[in-house]
């Protein structure tokens, strides 16, 4: 039901997890923890599902912070709840509060979770190609400074996203990461005999953390494309043509 990393597990004040689609109490396509909000799913079904996702990480009881999420590099700090009736409209959420859960949201895009124990501080990032590409995990980092955090006490992990072999994509697609830096090319796998590439999106969010001189970087290594039984997918959803697709949460908190 949920997936953790040493990094993180092993900070005493911070709880934190990346969910899987098992445990919940949805049926269908959002079978079972679906913790989409703007999906179509009986509204109580996701309620109660985040309520589960908070439990199970070990979080605080109270409400899950999470963000209606535009694929923008926007941060916002969050130190009450969050009117989850007119979320904002943003990708990285932080708080040094004590008892304030956050959480993101994904379905192949790459959740990132951040704490510095020392602060006591910690953020989530929804980063898909685009915000990834333009700068969301930066600035996570940036504001979660803001609030007295230091990269160098920073620690990240990149939870389930995507895997590269499940990740194809078009020859136009590297343009703008190469544009960026030449050396996002090791990003993107040979083409293939359709002129496809194979892009590694939990590979270059890694490296642009590490650029920024976190303490430590991690990757889950889970693919929620191929790992149907545990993940939700929007590319599995889009390939088999099916009317909408649940969201798995991943979230972290002080306690």
């Amino acid at each position: 039901m949920i997936v953790t990393v040493d990094a993180l597990q092993r900070l005493k004040t911070i709880r934190h997890g990346f969910l899987t689609r098992r445990g919940g109490v949805s049926d269908g396509i959002y079978d079972s923890l679906n913790c989409g909000l703007g999906t179509t799913d009986d509204r109580a079904h996701v309620l109660e599902n985040r309520a589960r996702a908070v439990q199970a990480a070990g979080l605080n009881a109270g409400p899950l912070n999470t963000a209606y999420q535009v694929h923008s590099a926007k941060v916002l700090v969050v130190d009450s709840p969050l009117d989850q009736e007119n979320r904002p409209q943003v990708d990285g959420l932080v708080t040094k509060t004590r008892g304030v859960n956050l959480g993101v949201l994904t379905a192949d895009c790459g959740p990132v979770l951040f704490a510095d124990q020392h602060a006591g501080v910690v953020g989530a990032a929804h980063a898909g190609w685009k915000g990834a590409l333009g700068g969301v995990l930066q600035e996570t980092v940036r504001v979660m400074e803001t609030l007295g955090a230091r990269r160098e006490n920073i620690v990240a992990a990149v939870g389930p996203c995507i895997g590269q072999e499940s990740y194809e994509v078009g020859t136009e697609f590297p343009t703008p990461f190469i544009a960026q830096d030449p050396d996002n090319a090791r990003f993107f796998g040979a083409a293939d005999a359709c002129r496809k590439f194979h892009f590694d999106l939990a590979g270059y969010c890694a490296h642009q953390l590490t650029r920024m001189g976190l303490a430590e970087v991690t990757i889950s290594g889970h693919d929620t494309c191929a790992l149907e039984s545990d993940f939700f997918s929007y590319r599995r959803k889009t390939k088999r043509g099916e009317p909408d697709y649940g969201r798995q949460v991943s979230v972290i908190g002080l306690v």
